[in-house]
């Protein structure tokens, strides 16, 4: 385990575990938590035990948004400064699954880290919360990977009125894809870790470039895309010990025996 100012991190049962160590201030986005966070996502991609990343918050809220008094996107002590767009492109263009493991309240730009995430599991009554509006300004960043999942429709209210919906509502919506009860999130989560580690690390990447890619293309330009994709994909050692493994009634090596 790794310990620092604003964050812990933590490789356990397959997954990278980063959480958000500030519960006086909920959690909020600072320069040194930011500058944290992308230092243990960048340790986690290169570490061949942690087949994905979760993040998560400790205290009773995931965060709270923006530290207003030190917001993301200076410089601190040793290194440049690491903004919230940086964070959010690397969790969504990595090479690793992300799971937000949303504990509790998320705010503002703490939905960034919940949108950009692959995958969302949050405890059913944790309050989420767009409340930009409610101080002046507007969810302009997070509203980059907020809204494709939360489309028009319920993204205009959420973002007009700042009103507060629940993780529950959030699934509903399609933010999210489970609520739990608190007790029962790290359990959900890992179930979550444990399918991921079925897949092949190399095909994990790749899936998470074709579903952000193939929506972007014209029917044409996305069949003759995901055609090159399978076939380059089938010439994989990873494709030939997976096919190996099926055809002798195996597990395949990237599957650990328990």
């Amino acid at each position: 385990m790794s310990n620092t100012e604003a964050t812990r991190y933590e490789v356990r049962q397959g997954a990278a575990w980063i959480t958000l160590n500030r519960p006086d201030n909920r959690n909020a986005l600072s320069a040194v938590l930011v500058n944290e966070l992308a230092d243990h996502i960048a340790a986690a991609t290169a570490d061949p035990a942690a087949r994905c990343i979760v993040i998560t918050g400790a205290g009773p809220a995931f965060c709270a948004g923006a530290d207003l008094k030190n917001p993301p996107g200076s410089a601190t002590e040793g290194r440049k400064a690491v903004g919230l767009p940086d964070i959010l492109q690397t969790m969504m263009n990595g090479d690793k699954p992300v799971i937000a493991a949303v504990n509790g309240a998320a705010f503002a730009g703490g939905l960034g880290l919940v949108g950009a995430a692959d995958i969302v599991i949050t405890v059913d009554d944790a309050p989420f919360s767009f409340s930009e509006v409610r101080i002046g300004v507007i969810p302009a960043v997070i509203s980059v990977v907020c809204l494709p999942k939360l489309g028009r429709h319920h993204g205009m209210k959420l973002i007009l009125t700042g009103e507060r919906f629940s993780g529950t509502q959030a699934v509903a919506m399609g933010f999210a894809h489970r609520a739990v009860p608190a007790d029962q999130l790290v359990a959900a989560v890992q179930e979550e870790v444990d399918m991921l580690r079925l897949g092949g690390p190399n095909a994990l990447a790749e899936c998470k470039k074709l579903v952000r890619t193939i929506p972007t293309l014209s029917e044409s330009e996305a069949f003759t895309v995901a055609g090159q994709w399978s076939r380059r994909m089938f010439m994989t050692p990873e494709a030939a010990e997976g096919m190996a493994a099926f055809r002798e009634k195996r597990k395949p090596s990237w599957v650990e025996s328990k």
